[in-house]
């Protein structure tokens, strides 16, 4: 039995290739079909995000051996495969697709929906997406009438709940580590609450969009965009589904007189709020405090608007220097993360082992059964045809034995004509055998 990890992502392509080999609809429906047709995996869940593009194969015919004739082929299978269904060159993929195998291959997954092989380490997002590729996957297997292997499953269910333990015994997320996530983390520290401040967003572009988001998540409800174009400002709102005041690059004054957070981040080439136009405004809000973060580069804001009283003034630098703490802060906790994953893949593979093992005790017991049946129903035929009972009774027990050991004996022949002490001692152990195997050691 092998799990296959075949995958692309940011650190190995660039972002015109992940474009090429991403499984959008329907494209992944076709894969799928694919598989399941050329008999590639019993199961497969297909993960594909703007940074990575990742097959799980479960095959359980093909050997775990990475070296193993069969293996290889298989493994050659699946390239030629994922070449194909994108139309593309063997050598464009060779140099950008891993293949990861087994305990390497969960704890690859295991690491991706923990965040800790994300572009941004910690990112909560990946966690989400790797939850819909597995539900995508038992969608499409129930439809056929089938279920995802139970392996397969099992890891999956494993890695979700892999990911909440590092979630809750980690800080891999309790830092802001992008720049959005980082001004509203400063003004969550200078204000206890946000549902009654009034915030003033100076653009509409997607890092406003990001810091419009977090506020609303965090109880935010007195919101102003200013924007030079009215539209994008409705758009987004609608795309927020929150309602915001709406105001023209002319109307800046209005909103800065109201304003208790100004976050800026636009394209502008000119400054857009002076220290003239934060004075006028401190002196309409009676000089209650006024937190300004500018985002944009180059600069929204005069620099020298924090040297007024009341005023807090941070630039997008100030907010480089919290990103690096904070990414400092989760490395740490990301070589915890990682031994948690290294935890959890080495009980899911003990899991595997133990699943493997019944399973082969199971096969081998039903074996037995249908040589025993076999055999007696021969027998019980030769006693109704007046056959001695003595003669069917012995018949039946010499033959039920050569049967039994036929196997055992031909693994035996095999071990002592290929010298292998090990195994021979470990079969002998097993049968509770006193004679020592060495005389069978060439």
């Amino acid at each position: 039995m092998t799990i296959l990890a075949l995958g692309i992502n940011h650190k190995t392509a660039s972002v015109g290739l992940r474009e090429k080999v991403a499984f959008v609809e329907p494209k992944r429906q076709l894969a799928f079909e694919q598989i399941q047709a050329r008999n590639l995996a019993e199961s497969v869940v297909i993960l594909s995000t703007c940074n990575r593009t990742e097959l799980y194969f479960h095959q359980p015919d093909v050997p775990p051996q990475e070296d193993h004739p069969e293996n290889l082929a298989w493994r050659e299978q699946c390239f030629e495969w994922f070449a194909d269904i994108h139309q593309l060159e063997h050598s464009e993929l060779q140099q950008c697709i891993y293949f990861k195998q087994n305990m390497d291959a969960a704890c690859h997954l295991m690491s991706v929906a923990c965040g800790l092989d994300s572009l941004i380490l910690g990112e909560p997002q990946i966690l989400g997406q790797v939850k819909q590729a597995f539900q995508e996957s038992e969608i499409f297997y129930q439809k056929q009438g089938k279920t995802v292997s139970t392996n397969l499953s099992r890891l999956f269910q494993k890695t979700f709940a892999t990911a909440k333990r590092v979630r809750s015994e980690t800080e891999i997320g309790a830092s802001a580590v992008s720049v959005a996530y980082a001004a509203c983390g400063l003004a969550r520290q200078i204000f206890d609450s946000f549902s009654q401040l009034r915030f003033l967003l100076v653009g509409a572009g997607e890092t406003i969009e990001l810091v419009a988001r977090y506020l609303v998540q965090h109880g935010a409800k007195n919101i102003m965009v200013a924007n030079r174009t009215h539209i994008r400002a409705e758009m987004l709102a609608e795309k927020l589904n929150t309602p915001m005041q709406i105001l023209s690059l002319s109307a800046l004054q209005l909103g800065l007189n109201q304003a208790d957070v100004v976050i800026s981040s636009t394209g502008s080439p000119d400054v857009l709020i002076t220290q003239a136009m934060v004075e006028k405004a401190q002196k309409a809000r009676h000089f209650d405090p006024m937190l300004l973060i500018d985002i944009a580069v180059p600069r929204d804001i005069d620099e020298t608007a924090g040297e007024l009283d009341g005023v807090y003034a941070y630039s997008v630098d100030d907010l480089q220097n919290i990103i690096q703490q904070n990414l400092a802060q989760r490395q740490q906790a990301a070589e915890q993360a990682r031994e948690i994953v290294r935890e959890e893949a080495k009980d899911f593979f003990a899991w595997l082992k133990q699943q493997q093992s019944s399973n082969l005790i199971k096969h081998y017991r039903q074996s037995a059964e249908s040589i025993r049946l076999e055999l007696l129903e021969k027998a019980l035929n030769a006693l109704q045809q007046g056959q001695e009972s003595e003669k069917v009774l012995n018949e039946l027990s010499y033959k039920l034995t050569n049967q039994l050991l036929h196997v055992p004996t031909q693994a035996l022949q095999s071990m002592a004509k290929n010298g292998n002490a090990k195994a021979l001692q470990s079969f002998s152990q097993a049968l509770k055998l006193d004679q020592d195997q060495s005389a069978y050691i060439k």
